[in-house]
């Protein structure tokens, strides 16, 4: 029996080859006679799994050399403190664009640390699209400007990246990294959670621009400090070594498909085919403004809420996983992340055409 589609918004899909992989080397890795996960972070043995799963992290995102990548744990929602507390004093102007779910956590936590100007905000409007760029009131001194990429939960991507000026610009993208190529000169700091696009949850990577490791509050907790971190290779304290090995085994993976070029390409292709079936359905709506839809999360819904268990225990049966919405918004939603196929797509698009014809 083939494995079912997962959908899930996170931790989401991994590549088999790369599951078949750590299974196979699971007792004993790279012929070390140990599993990852009872080598010394230490040891010659992870130390190479560490440095190639960097190096192909820089070759693949095209990382400069003035940027410094960590690989920390906590989450992204970690990061809603360190981002503050590395790069603002207390009291100081930060600049947030809240344009749902996440982007509004953070900016609850920034509020622990700093005077948080919200430049503009999709909330009026239910999070359907990303405020218009005049409306933006932004503060020529704030210390950072901090959005979120992708919105998980209400569907909302940014296809470009801002134009903030000299401020420097920091991005949650825990789950459009390695979607699609960035160009990583343009940001101060990127922070991802691993559980989208990377590998496992329990790692986070950070990718911080070298002029910024010395703003960081004196009273910082230690392993909260972006220069102890780089300073100390990542390893501080032991870090999430089993995760860090997966997300190197991912970003192999990545290569091997055409890098991120390939991976835009699957990404557009497969957000598109869902698009196309639900706005052409008369069944199926997505609310986002289509010049902000996300290509990793498509949330829709159906006509009546009474349909919604039928459909979730009909695509199980289908072999189509973790489809239901977030709680916070209700109905459907389907993750695309990279390792999801086209095949996965297609299953469950012929599904919901199926489903639409007998329920209507």
């Amino acid at each position: 029996m083939s494995r079912p589609y997962n959908f899930s918004a996170g931790p989401g899909a991994l590549p088999e080859s790369v599951l078949a992989r750590a299974a196979a080397e699971m007792t004993n890795c790279a012929g070390s006679g140990m599993s990852v996960m009872e080598m010394s972070h230490r040891g010659k043995e992870f130390i190479k799994i560490a440095e190639e799963a960097e190096a192909d992290l820089r070759e693949l995102m095209g990382i400069p050399a003035n940027y410094k990548v960590l690989f920390v744990q906590g989450g992204g929602m970690m990061q809603f403190s360190s981002v503050p507390l590395n790069l603002a004093a207390d009291g100081d102007a930060v600049d947030y664009l809240k344009t749902g779910y996440w982007s509004d956590r953070a900016i609850t936590e920034a509020k622990r640390y700093c005077q948080v100007n919200v430049v503009a905000s999709g909330q009026p409007e239910n999070y359907v699209s990303i405020p218009a760029r005049d409306s933006w009131k932004t503060y020529k001194e704030a210390s950072y400007f901090h959005y979120c990429a992708n919105e998980t939960i209400h569907g909302v991507e940014f296809h470009d990246v801002p134009d903030v000026g000299s401020v420097p610009l920091v991005c949650d993208m825990s789950s459009t990294i390695l979607s699609r190529p960035i160009d990583v000169s343009k940001f101060g700091v990127i922070y991802a959670g691993a559980q989208k696009n990377i590998g496992p949850a329990g790692l986070t990577v950070v990718i911080v621009r070298d002029d910024l490791l010395e703003r960081a509050r004196p009273n910082i907790p230690y392993l909260l400090d972006y220069k102890t971190m780089a300073d100390n290779g990542s390893m501080a304290n032991t870090p999430p070594t089993y995760a860090w090995y997966i997300a190197g085994l991912v970003f192999k993976w990545i290569k091997e498909q055409g890098g991120l070029k390939a991976m835009a390409e699957l990404n557009a292709a497969k957000s598109a085919l869902l698009y196309k079936v639900i706005d052409e359905s008369g069944f199926y709506k997505n609310p986002v403004h289509a010049d902000c839809r996300s290509w990793m999360n498509v949330p829709f819904i159906l006509p009546d809420e009474k349909l919604d268990k039928p459909f979730l225990e009909e695509a199980k049966a289908q072999g189509l996983l973790a489809l239901a919405g977030h709680r916070s918004v209700g109905g459907m939603r389907a993750s695309l992340y990279n390792a999801t196929p086209l095949e996965g797509v297609e299953k469950l698009t012929q599904f919901m055409i199926d489903f639409a014809k007998r329920h209507r």
